[in-house]
């Protein structure tokens, strides 16, 4: 709690705990006892023995009255506490208390150079005519853009080349194979997810905080959702999967959205900030033994997939206070911007082993027959927006126009924009 800047009075919390377990205790013994009771009043010889039992279950009964409702309160405040409490960090996460206290852990590609003075994304979108935010601020408001035209076919062939690649079990195989993985090579399901989301779900994902981060819709009682994650991640709550389909692989596109609350006048030009934006996010559930490698196994597919784009970037593994309640284990993938001379982050990678899975009571059947809450790993495959600004940045050419990456062109119909 201290390492991720959290309080909660954790004074409090064990006491209610006792509390809750005492009266539990409690009531289970005057069940127990009302049910021998029941028999006697059965099993009674006469109507004076018969008549006892009855005012001795009355007397039990009043009992667990009184201290049923008791319990459910105590229960409801220690709940009310104990979601407070953040997951615990792997062994390998560094303390600290912010993004400065990161660290890098691999810095891969080499920083393109120019003959030109390279130019920010939103000037070259601006001069193409394929980005337009002035237009989508007297309509929408500030923080949204129109995409139009050559960034627009870059947003649909970043999908079709994502699709590609994760259903493909022998492309997964060979990233297994490549960074030595023991993983299952098992491919994605591609899903499109409802971007509204109940709060009583996205409190037990975990999710719900920070509210003011989150747009709610009050005469439906819904949110917007923040992530595809956010949906894709409740999709199996209160069921059991078999072991033998584990690991479970989503590969999900969604439109997303956020206020973005506390960055006022921070990046306000172009579309590395928006209110709403496009993301492909991958979410798996495996059993624990498992969920370590399998979030290594996330890293090496975004490691994968800037590679394939001959993007510049470096590997982040954040700090307890710069990762999320229910992450155990965060990193962040930080690409080369040109335009701005300097990494900005693109991709993250959460394992949050079994703290959104116990909210959300997702189990897993293991082999041997036993039931164990399953593990739980979401992450970016590609934030389609802040992927389309570090193209646009690292392949643009002194004319103003912009090379497409080669494994994009299948997808393009085109060399360049």
């Amino acid at each position: 709690m201290r390492s991720k800047n959290v309080s909660v009075d954790l004074t409090e919390l064990l006491e209610l705990d006792k509390q809750k377990s005492v009266l539990l205790f409690e009531i289970e013994q005057l069940k127990s006892l009302k049910n021998d009771i029941s028999e006697l009043i059965v099993s009674a010889k006469n109507d004076e023995e018969r008549r006892s039992a009855i005012e001795k279950g009355k007397e039990i009964k009043e009992k667990i009255d009184v201290k049923e409702p008791m319990y459910r309160d105590i229960k409801s405040r220690f709940d009310a506490l104990l979601k407070k409490v953040p997951n615990m960090p792997s062994d390998d996460t560094p303390i600290g208390k912010d993004d400065s206290e990161n660290v890098v852990l691999r810095t891969v590609g080499n920083i393109p150079t120019f003959d030109f003075q390279p130019k920010e994304h939103w000037e070259l979108g601006v001069a193409s005519g394929y980005m337009d935010s002035m237009r989508a601020a007297q309509i929408s408001g500030s923080r949204f853009a129109y995409i139009k035209g050559g960034f627009a076919l870059l947003e649909f062939a970043l999908i079709q080349y994502t699709i590609s690649v994760l259903t493909n079990a022998e492309k997964i195989a060979e990233i297994i194979a490549k960074n030595k993985l023991n993983s299952n090579s098992r491919p994605f399901v591609p899903v499109i997810p409802p971007v509204f989301i109940k709060p009583e779900v996205f409190d037990r994902m975990a999710r719900l905080e920070p509210k003011e981060e989150r747009y709610y819709i009050p005469q439906d009682d819904l949110f917007l959702i923040g992530s595809a994650e956010h949906t894709l991640g409740p999709l199996h709550m209160d069921e059991i999967l078999p072991e033998t389909e584990c690991p479970v692989r989503y590969l999900g596109f969604s439109t997303s959205f956020r206020r973005e609350a506390g960055t006022y006048g921070k990046d306000m030009k172009g579309i590395l900030r928006l209110h709403q934006f496009d993301k492909l996010e991958l979410e798996s559930f495996t059993i624990p033994e498992q969920s370590l490698e399998e979030q290594n196994f996330f890293v090496a597919v975004q490691e994968y997939l800037l590679q394939s784009l001959n993007l510049p970037y470096r590997v982040v593994i954040c700090c307890t206070g710069d990762m999320g309640d229910p992450d155990a284990r965060h990193i962040d993938m930080e690409t080369w911007l040109p335009g701005q001379n300097t990494y900005r982050e693109t991709h993250s990678a959460d394992l949050m082993t079994d703290y959104q899975a116990r909210r959300l009571n997702t189990r897993v059947r293991k082999i041997d027959g036993s039931i164990v809450y399953a593990h739980m790993n979401d992450a970016t495959a590609f934030a389609i927006g802040r992927t389309i600004i570090a193209i646009v940045e690292n392949y643009q050419q002194k004319d103003g126009s912009i090379s497409i990456p080669d494994v994009l062109k299948p997808f393009m119909f085109a060399e360049k924009i």
